[in-house]
């Protein structure tokens, strides 16, 4: 049996009881074993003094296969980024390229404490984001993006329906529980606007057939809506509504233009919402309602989205956006830095439905988690009793020290220890090139 006992941490436990103590944590394989005083042996201990012990950060909406994108797509509206820019390059990866834009991202998410993501793909070549997921360590529920029609721009991204509904079949049957159950399937039809009502019928069947959840976005965009409204006679949320498709296990991506009808639908299903704020304020798309979303019961996550419309995937920097964006709108009290951070570790964990596993450090969790340094310049002076506003309005992601997926250490002081990160740096300006010259930007 491996173990690791972190000594002289301030835990920050998330329980019920929103525990913050001052002690230690012991990890027998992949599991939390002892928190508190203790007075036992490990293979390994790593004195944490003057450091803040958290749940690893869970990320509920990101496309790995997008990392590689970063700056490529600036200063665009959302339907123009797509359709010039996302979907051609998406179209122009191949499995090498795919491999390698989701190992860069998983080294940044891992450098920035992030254990655990809900992913989407696009249409080709999956498997090889999935042997990246599996290779590198990181917690995932990810999926084969499905699109069987859309406006221009789709290109070789449109497939037949039958034929997208079979692979991804095929991907869950062979990828599901992969990794001793750190990646999980889920079905990612992309929006409303590039899936036919028969697809996304089916893939409401076939998520209830196999126990498995579905993840795809809506209201992100008025233009959209408009799209949506037009072709199908309904606003978004009214529509997945309508096909049985809400429910705790639909998780919708950020539901910004969001009517009351609509959020009283995302409440009384259990749907899943996640707030994107860094990548709605980049593609101008607006500030969805998540302080009324709270208060009337929805359930929200928080997600950074892909590179290519936010430029990173830190979740230090989603949870500070988070918070300050609905002051000018709903006053100063609103989305403290308990509750922000809370949508960040417990309200993940929900979302991904493995609350009973991860998002808190208790006996018992699986051992992900994060060691953030907050004895520096920007984080001083400390103060103990109001560690979540240190968390959320000073940490950065380059303050992470430590993190842990599965009781394994995949950074470490600068150094990344499932990835090969000079090798990834070169591949992938070398599969940028590629990429553009295929798709012809």
């Amino acid at each position: 049996m491996s173990s690791i006992l972190i000594n002289n941490a301030l835990i920050v436990t998330m329980n019920s009881d929103r525990q913050v103590l001052q002690g230690n944590l012991l990890v027998e394989d992949d599991r939390i074993t002892a928190i508190g005083s203790i007075n036992q042996t490990a293979n390994r201990v790593i004195d944490a003094r003057g450091q803040v012990l958290i749940p690893g950060l869970i990320q509920t909406h990101v496309h790995l296969c997008q990392t590689l994108f970063r700056g490529q797509a600036d200063d665009m509206p959302l339907m123009d980024w797509l359709q010039t820019r996302i979907w051609p390059l998406e179209g122009a990866h191949d499995p090498e390229t795919v491999y390698y834009s989701a190992l860069l991202g998983i080294g940044e998410l891992f450098r920035g404490g992030t254990t655990a993501i809900i992913d989407m793909e696009t249409v080709h070549h999956t498997e090889y984001a999935f042997q990246a997921i599996v290779d590198a360590g990181i917690r995932a529920i990810s999926g084969k993006c499905m699109m069987d029609c859309g406006p221009e721009g789709v290109g070789n991204l449109l497939e037949d329906t039958d034929t997208s509904l079979q692979q991804s079949v095929d991907l869950l049957e062979k990828w599901h529980g992969a990794a001793e159950g750190r990646l999980l399937y889920a079905f990612t039809p992309r929006f409303a606007v590039s899936c036919s009502e028969e697809l996304l019928v089916q893939v409401r069947d076939l998520a209830r057939q196999y126990n498995v959840a579905v993840h795809t976005h809506a209201s992100e965009n008025q233009d959209e809506i408009a799209i949506v409204q037009t072709g199908r006679g309904m606003r978004n949320i009214v529509y997945l509504d309508h096909l049985g498709l809400t429910g705790t296990n639909l998780i919708l991506a950020h539901c910004i233009w969001v009517d009351s009808q609509e959020i009283e639908i995302l409440r009384s299903s259990g749907t899943r919402v996640v707030h994107c704020p860094s990548s709605n304020l980049k593609l101008g798309s607006g500030i969805a309602p998540i302080p009324q979303m709270l208060k009337q019961g929805v359930h929200v996550s928080i997600g950074a989205d892909g590179a290519p419309c936010n430029n990173n995937l830190d979740q230090f920097m989603e949870m500070r956006i988070a918070a300050l964006i609905q002051k000018p709108l709903y006053g100063p009290t609103a989305m403290p830095a308990w509750q922000t951070f809370e949508l960040a570790t417990r309200g993940g964990a929900a979302a991904m439905g493995l609350g009973q596993h991860i998002g808190t450090l208790e006996v018992g969790k699986k051992a992900d988690l994060a060691l953030v340094n907050i004895n520096n310049l920007h984080c001083a002076p400390g103060d103990d009793t109001n560690i979540y506003s240190q968390l959320v309005y000073q940490a950065r992601s380059s303050d992470v020290t430590l993190t842990m997926v599965d009781g394994q250490i995949v950074y470490e002081n600068g150094w990344l220890t499932t990835i090969d990160e000079p090798d990834v740096l070169m591949q992938s300006n070398d599969a940028i090139k590629r990429v553009r010259r295929r798709a012809g930007l």
